[in-house]
């Protein structure tokens, strides 16, 4: 909740008129407590795990023969119950485990530092962020996902994300819950040393799932 009844006292704390940007931020977020806005993050990624796959999902399912020499495997096809049956145990997932996790994971949020206040960080200061934020999640995932590659942690909790072994981008987060947990680590690492806006952290969990779907779209 931002500590400004109107937009005036905001303007005159800043010492200088808000951009469209933060007039915008500031109609929205003024009177909307911190926690709720973190809570954002829910809606962002239910939307993303359903829509962001999409696109090629139907292309393979309505032309496969069009898709196919695009495809890392094109003589492996899904049929339409498969990729059904991959995203509903995603969304089983997501509420069973993702959404719970985001309900309780705030006072964390808050003690790190990222924050929701005027004024909005700069496209370079997020660009530099989500820059950091990238290269960190990409060093922690390649070890953690090593280990989990190890015996006891592929046949205990890996070899479900493997079940796919053509992947599609809805079985990006299709996992055991304890690897949706331990591969949670790495997306926060990077927010956690070099805190950021909530903007930027919205941002960055989108960007984040989009790449990770991206990655599993065969």
């Amino acid at each position: 909740m931002l500590p400004y009844a109107t937009a005036a006292e905001a303007e005159a704390a800043l010492g200088r008129a808000m951009t469209p940007a933060e007039a915008l931020w500031f109609s929205y977020s003024a009177a909307m407590p911190d926690y709720f806005l973190f809570w954002h993050n829910i809606l962002f990624l239910l939307v993303v795990f359903t829509l962001a796959p999409l696109p090629v999902a139907l292309l393979e399912l309505r032309t496969p023969a069009a898709v196919a020499p695009y495809k890392l495997q094109p003589q492996v096809r899904l049929s339409p119950s498969e990729f059904f049956r991959c995203y509903k145990e995603v969304m089983r997932i997501f509420f069973v485990v993702i959404g719970p996790l985001q309900l309780v994971s705030y006072p964390i949020v808050k003690m790190v530092g990222i924050h929701t206040g005027l004024p909005l960080p700069s496209l370079g200061e997020m660009a530099a962020q989500l820059l950091v934020y990238f290269l960190i999640e990409d060093y922690l995932n390649y070890w953690i996902h090593r280990l989990l590659h190890a015996e006891w942690g592929y046949e205990k909790i890996h070899r479900i994300h493997h079940e796919f072994t053509a992947p599609i981008g809805f079985a990006a987060p299709y996992a055991h819950w304890a690897e949706v947990l331990v591969l949670g680590i790495p997306s926060f690492v990077g927010p956690a040393i070099a805190p950021c806006h909530m903007i930027t952290f919205w941002l960055w969990i989108v960007l984040r799932q989009m790449e990770a779907i991206e990655t599993h779209s065969g």
